[in-house]
């Protein structure tokens, strides 16, 4: 006999997330990033995320020319909703919010140290870097 399971989506507060939801958030994880393509239709990909909930923002560098980098710009007003999301055996955390792309120095080397403290490395150099920064609404997960 099947039972239906009860799953419930815990909200968290984007800007005081508890201690372990945070700690989730520091280790090193692959995440996914949701972007809309200009038809509606979903476009998940990999990519290395941070959460900087002082800031109420989370972070994914990538490149100019990439397709993620071009869904947010074609959406209306160069903004778009998003989701990143990362996941390991029975804890998940999803953090939502706008993202836009900055390409201002500041902005990236910022989103650099961020990433190379979460993930360990420092990325290489590249001029056509620039990040999706997301400005945070919403969290839920089970961390």
């Amino acid at each position: 006999m099947l039972r239906a399971m009860s799953v419930s989506k815990p909200a968290h507060d984007v800007l005081n997330p508890t201690p372990d939801y945070l700690a989730f958030w520091r280790e090193r994880h692959v995440c996914t990033l949701t972007t809309p393509r200009p038809d509606g239709t979903p476009h998940v990909v990999p990519v290395g995320v941070t959460y900087d909930p002082e800031a109420g923002l989370a972070r994914v560098i990538s490149n100019k020319h990439s397709k993620k980098v071009r869904n947010v710009l074609e959406a209306p007003g160069g903004a778009a909703r998003v989701a990143v999301c990362q996941m390991e055996g029975r804890r998940w955390a999803t953090l939502e919010g706008r993202a836009v792309v900055r390409s201002d120095e500041a902005s990236v080397a910022e989103a650099v140290a961020r990433y190379a403290e979460r993930y360990g490395r420092t990325p290489s150099p590249n001029p056509d870097r620039v990040v999706l920064e997301i400005t945070l609404d919403r969290a839920m997960g089970r961390a």
